[in-house]
């Protein structure tokens, strides 16, 4: 059973928006953490897909969307870490609540 490229891409084009929807309407850091994450996996599925269907014999695609994997995952770990000591000194993850604190 095949799905068509344009089924596949609909997909990434709908994971892209609602990341970037989330990331431009939502004040709480972890909330734009996740719809970063969703960017990120609407990118994979663009690589995996185009790789499929394009270059069937080569894993080109597959190895980038690995590599943006290890780079989410170590990217997750930064931010959430940060998110840590922001809420420790600031008592909030709020965007608008910590640019005030800011000085």
């Amino acid at each position: 059973m095949n799905i068509p490229l344009t089924h596949i891409l609909f997909v990434s084009t709908a994971l892209f928006f609602i990341g970037m929807y989330g990331l431009f309407t939502r004040r709480n850091l972890i909330t734009m953490l996740m719809a970063i994450e969703l960017i990120l996996n609407s990118v994979n599925i663009n690589f995996v897909a185009f790789n499929k269907y394009l270059y069937p014999d080569n894993l080109n695609g597959v190895f980038f969307t690995l590599f943006i994997i290890a780079i989410a995952a170590a990217e997750a770990a930064v931010a959430i870490a940060i998110i840590i000591n922001l809420y420790r000194s600031h008592r909030s993850i709020d965007v608008e609540d910590v640019r005030e604190m800011r000085g």
